[in-house]
């Protein structure tokens, strides 16, 4: 009778073990949904070639197009693209849209982030605050009359792209969205990256955000980094680079 009993308790004790087992394993799936949000002076379709990898290796893509009118449209339109998914998403940032994504990280449903020659603010820092501890090597950013920024198209490949084809820059150059004023200084207030893993890309070559201010800002933020001899627009030089990261900080934040 004694046996019987111990061998029922043993029973239910495997039967618990393998069900927390169980949800662990499902909890440690993949994240396969991956939100991708550029930055200054480019648009959405710069994403195309890592988009392209991505879906290919089974992952469901989706590019925010936000409008920059402010930092807090732009959280908006990215939390928008995140709330559809079915599931968590990685989110993704370049440039400027590493501010983005700091903030919009705090949503429950993003599982990570990545930093591609990104801005990862800390809290009531803004890229203008960033800019003007580490400047970077471009002195082509200029303002119009009614505070929107642009970077001059005579200098867009040399600072921008410089390892991108001349012809496709020179499209970008005239296509580039001009962000506001207030989103260039406008302060994050609640860094994701203190509670969320992320990972980051350093562009070595990059004139535009200068390579030290993205080590300082992924050290800082406890991003595991890896380095790329890029110009800014890593994410179309370097696209299985910044993809591989992607997958990197898929895989990863699973764990």
């Amino acid at each position: 009778m004694k046996t019987s009993f111990r061998c029922a308790r043993i029973a239910a004790a495997l039967a618990v073990a393998f069900s927390v087992f169980g949800a662990s394993a499902a909890t440690a799936a993949p994240v396969k949904n991956i939100v991708l949000v550029h930055g200054f002076f480019a648009d959405g379709s710069g994403w195309k070639a890592v988009s392209d990898i991505l879906t290919h290796d089974g992952y469901t893509v989706s590019i925010v197009q936000e409008p920059q009118t402010s930092l807090a449209d732009d959280v908006k339109a990215t939390l928008g693209v995140v709330r559809l998914q079915p599931g968590p998403s990685i989110l993704v940032g370049h440039s400027y849209g590493g501010a983005v994504v700091t903030e919009a990280g705090n949503d429950p449903q993003v599982a990570g982030l990545v930093y591609i020659a990104a801005f990862a603010p800390d809290a009531n820092e803004s890229l203008a605050t960033l800019v003007e501890k580490i400047p970077g090597a471009t002195k082509a950013i200029k303002k119009t009359p009614d505070n929107f920024l642009y970077l001059d198209p005579a200098q867009y490949h040399a600072d921008f792209a410089a390892d991108v084809p001349l012809a496709q820059t020179t499209f970008m150059a005239a296509s580039q969205v001009m962000p506001s004023v207030q989103a260039f200084t406008a302060p994050v207030s609640r860094p994701a990256w203190k509670t969320k893993p992320s990972w980051a890309l350093v562009a070595t070559s990059d004139r535009t955000v200068n390579p030290d201010l993205e080590r300082f800002m992924a050290k800082r933020a406890g991003s595991t980094t890896v380095e790329v001899d890029s110009s800014h627009a890593a994410f179309l030089s370097h696209a299985p680079a910044v993809a591989r990261l992607i997958e990197q900080a898929a895989a990863g934040s699973a764990e």
